[in-house]
């Protein structure tokens, strides 16, 4: 017991000693360090904080348009016949298989009685065709017209109740910068409302120059094709019709048929049957850089008439070769598409204020609108209707003349004696008096079946030619 109390006592001398000799010969003095916390700002935002509401009040208020438009907008579903696979039989036995396609879009009501705009290429080649209402409500719809040019069609339902109906507003107010919804049913999605604003107008996705689309940035998909383009009031401004896209989905661009196009032409298809188009009858094309300066002048925007129509309203106007039409009934005209968009609301016989540039000088004139004139017919060119003097000179009663030969059978035609000013007379055996019977001939006819052309020739003698 005493040599385990004397091992702890020199064990604690030892450790005590060890100590002291570290503190006083090793350890250094080492500075003492004070933190000094300085108050900052708080990173949370307190639940009675004041926000400002200017931007909620000035923000677009969507609501009330898209409730009205959702049930104003239909699905429209297309079944149409189409060519199947062909197996061993159907060849051997010469067979055509065919079956069912389904192909669906979008419309719009216009009235409470059931009339239904839509798109041309929604109802195309149509065997049967049904529209579901938003209430789910379905009904058998009949084509009453179309038109492929605007790719405007009209159908019509007969509904057990008056329906809900969009009012069409005015596109030419339009502005670049304006909120838009479009609404329709891509993809088989019933009742779907996207927004996005105006990214342009007048836009020609042809080439040909013959369109003039209003373009947004409103998402719409394959489905939407038919369906509802309005403004934060719900009024209708367009028809929604084309993507422009590589993937055939959205991606930032879609357009829609302006709605004083869309209604200017159903409302013709009801009075009249047909499009009723009026023509300024001015030929040219519309200024940019490179033309002006091949022109030799300073304007760059405009349309430059380089010929005007004999009998037309702009010649009686006293419109000229090297005029500059600026505008058209206020409606400013920088490229082809805008002056044509404009016409496309009018008709034959409307008097519109044609604003031009002479000689550096400005004038308006009115101009009163003609009905189309001409025609370019398959095969044989340019085509015009005919005067009192161009039937007197072969004592005609009847026929259409032919204002300029199709370049690629332009030598055929001329060592056959026909020339430009030969009188056609007959079509398929049916007499012809406009372009307007040309054009209901040709479009009514098969395009496998043979075409027969009756006319005069230079030496007023009667021929007739036959196409395969």
């Amino acid at each position: 017991m005493k040599k385990i109390l004397t091992l702890v006592l020199i064990s604690a001398l030892g450790g005590a000693i060890t100590l002291g000799t570290y503190k006083i010969f090793i350890e250094k003095d080492q500075p003492v360090v004070t933190t000094k916390t300085e108050p900052s700002a708080s990173h949370f935002i307190p639940t009675n904080n004041i926000v400002n509401t200017n931007n909620l009040v000035n923000a677009p208020d969507f609501t009330a348009a898209a409730e009205n438009t959702v049930h104003t907008v239909v699905h429209v579903k297309n079944v149409a016949m189409v060519s199947g696979q062909m197996t061993f039989e159907d060849l051997f036995y010469g067979r055509r298989p065919m079956q069912p396609q389904v192909g669906t879009g979008s419309g719009v009501i216009i009235s409470p009685d059931g009339y239904i705009i839509t798109n041309n290429h929604v109802i195309d080649g149509a065997q049967a065709l049904s529209v579901t209402l938003n209430n789910n409500k379905e009904y058998n719809a009949t084509v009453v017209g179309s038109d492929d040019k605007t790719d405007i069609a009209l159908l019509k339902i007969e509904a057990d109740e008056e329906l809900p109906y969009s009012t069409f507003g005015d596109s030419d107010q339009a502005k670049i910068g304006e909120w838009v919804l479009a609404v329709g049913n891509p993809f088989n999605l019933t009742s779907t409302v996207t927004a996005g604003i105006i990214s342009a107008k007048s836009r020609d996705l042809s080439g040909q120059s013959y369109q003039s689309f209003i373009q947004t940035d409103a998402a719409v998909n394959p489905g939407n094709s038919g369906g509802a383009l309005v403004n934060v009031n719900g009024d209708l401004i367009g028809i929604n019709t084309a993507i422009s896209s590589q993937t055939g989905s959205y991606i930032g661009y879609s357009f829609a048929v302006p709605s004083n196009i869309a209604r200017k032409v159903i409302e013709d298809i009801i009075e009249y049957g047909n499009v009723q188009n009026g023509i300024l009858g001015v030929t040219g094309g519309a200024l940019n850089n490179a033309y002006a300066e091949k022109l030799e002048l300073s304007e760059t925007e405009g349309f430059y008439v380089d010929s005007v129509e004999e009998g037309s309203g702009a010649e009686a106007a006293g419109i000229q070769h090297g005029d500059i039409i600026k505008a058209i009934d206020q409606v400013k005209i920088t490229k082809f598409s805008d002056l044509r968009g404009h016409l496309n609301t009018k008709r034959p016989n409307d008097v519109v204020q044609v604003t031009l540039l002479r000689d550096g000088k400005t004038k308006e004139v009115p101009v009163t609108l003609i009905k189309n004139q001409t025609l370019t017919m398959p095969l044989v060119g340019v085509i015009k209707n005919t005067d009192k003097q161009d039937l007197k000179k072969f004592n005609l009663s009847n026929g259409v003349k032919i204002l300029r030969l199709n370049d690629k059978y332009a030598e055929y035609w001329k060592r056959n004696g026909i020339v430009e000013g030969t009188i056609i007379t007959a079509i398929d055996g049916e007499k012809v008096k406009s372009v307007d019977d040309v054009q209901n001939i040709i479009k009514n006819k098969s395009p496998y079946e043979p075409l027969q052309i009756e006319l005069i020739n230079a030496r007023g003698e009667k021929e007739r030619f036959n196409f395969r």
